[in-house]
């Protein structure tokens, strides 16, 4: 079941997020950057503020499985640019479809809202994501100047559900960069 984050799974967003982010960054980024207490209270102090300007130019939608939370994705619009800034799976539910049912809601928020484009920042190493993200017709930008260790892609938001991925997509932890 897809639905709008609620304070009260902060925590759960937090831990979830932080479990992602170590299968991709682990070996290529020193621990402290996405382990540790201060990172996770770092992480949930920005997920707390997606969740409280959702709405407001932006959205954070849960995936949830038995009462357990198994992915969350979020996103905003600033200056008439929309971008996805986070959309993370529970390593233990990859291969579910998740992803893909978040990224399903994502389209869905967007079109509601007349969103055209989308724009997101994935990070280099996190070849499942990019994979994830080419087959739901995500196409690197490759006139953008590399952002550090990130590369940007855009998706053109039809009318229709043209953008949706085959049911043997990759469906994992999207490694996006950004304030969630």
């Amino acid at each position: 079941m897809i639905r709008t984050a609620l304070a009260t799974d902060l925590d759960a967003i937090a831990a979830l997020h932080t479990r992602a982010r170590a299968t991709y960054y682990r070996g290529r980024v020193p621990e402290q950057v996405y382990g540790g207490a201060a990172e996770l209270a770092r992480t949930r102090e920005g997920w707390c503020r997606a969740v409280a300007r959702a709405g407001a130019g932006g959205g954070v939608l849960c995936a949830e499985q038995d009462g357990e939370l198994t992915g969350v994705a979020a996103f905003r619009t600033a200056d008439g640019e929309t971008t996805l800034t986070q959309l993370h799976v529970d390593p233990d539910h990859w291969r579910r479809g998740t992803g893909a049912a978040l990224h399903a809601a994502c389209l869905d928020a967007w079109r509601r809202a007349g969103v055209e484009r989308v724009r997101l920042e994935v990070y280099e190493h996190n070849l499942r994501a990019q994979a994830f993200y080419a087959s739901h017709g995500w196409r690197v930008d490759s006139a953008a100047v590399q952002s550090g260790s990130h590369l940007t892609l855009w998706l053109t938001v039809g009318p229709t559900d043209s953008n949706r991925a085959p049911a043997d997509a990759p469906d994992a932890d999207t490694g996006l960069r950004g304030e969630a």
